[in-house]
């Protein structure tokens, strides 16, 4: 009986010590998985400090709209918040090319350069319904359209000022009667070699476009100051005399 009794108490005692043990493992595991979860947040850390820190770029007609055209336009213009200030909201390029129903390779001449204009894929635009005496028949590509939206938009804006326009021969400034009575305007290009995008060496037929530039303007007059912020290079009007 005393035997039984001894026997119970050592194997109560054995599992009380498996039982601390097994506890104290778990706790030292947890332990190490906290220190480890901790030095891995901190040498993350340490990687992330390492890093050049790399701040925006913003394209450079953005940060003029926003530091210089906008304060100007609330001034000039009478608004009490800089919500009121027009801006470009996007610019349309459309091509129309009628003579691809006669050479369908004109419309995939006209994407690749476009694209290289804009910097964004063009969609080729269809007719909408037949004409026999066009022989055009519903659902031809008969143009070439891209809408630029964003840092595309001002990134395309600063080429055309810059670079496109003054490249134009015997270039006299553009029309201001391009304006539709809300606030767009729209400008006229003969040739898309304007662009030094495109090269003349792989040209195969040169074509015009239409650039619509969008604005939140109400009228032709907060257009007109818009962009004229811009230094859009308008044509002045000579006023003639009368004889007496």
């Amino acid at each position: 009986m005393a035997d039984d009794k001894e026997k119970k108490e050592k194997e109560e005692k054995l599992a009380a010590e498996k039982k601390a043990k097994k506890e104290r493992g778990a706790l030292a595991a947890a332990e190490n998985a906290k220190a480890k979860a901790a030095g891995e947040k901190k040498s993350k850390a340490d990687r992330d400090s390492d890093k050049p820190t790399v701040e925006a770029v913003y394209p450079r007609l953005r940060t003029f709209y926003k530091e210089k055209v906008a304060p100007e336009l609330m001034k000039e213009l009478g608004f009490k918040s800089v919500m009121q200030v027009p801006r470009i909201t996007k610019i349309v390029i459309n091509c129309g090319l009628g003579r691809s129903t006669q050479n369908i390779k004109v419309i995939d001449q006209a994407l690749k350069d476009v694209a290289a204009i804009a910097g964004q894929k063009p969609v080729a635009t269809k007719s909408k319904v037949a004409i026999s005496n066009f022989k055009l028949r519903a659902g031809l590509p008969i143009g070439v359209m891209v809408t630029l939206r964003g840092n595309q938009m001002y990134e395309f804006l600063d080429r055309l000022l810059s670079l496109a326009l003054p490249r134009i021969r015997d270039f006299r400034g553009i029309s201001d009667k391009g304006f539709d009575g809300a606030g767009n305007y729209t400008l006229g290009l003969k040739d898309q070699l304007v662009f030094p995008e495109v090269q003349y060496d792989t040209l195969d037929a040169s074509f015009g476009m239409n650039i619509t530039f969008v604005t939140t303007a109400k009228n032709d007059k907060e257009g007109r100051a818009l962009l004229d912020k811009y230094s859009f290079p308008f044509r002045k009007r000579q006023t003639t005399q009368k004889a007496a």
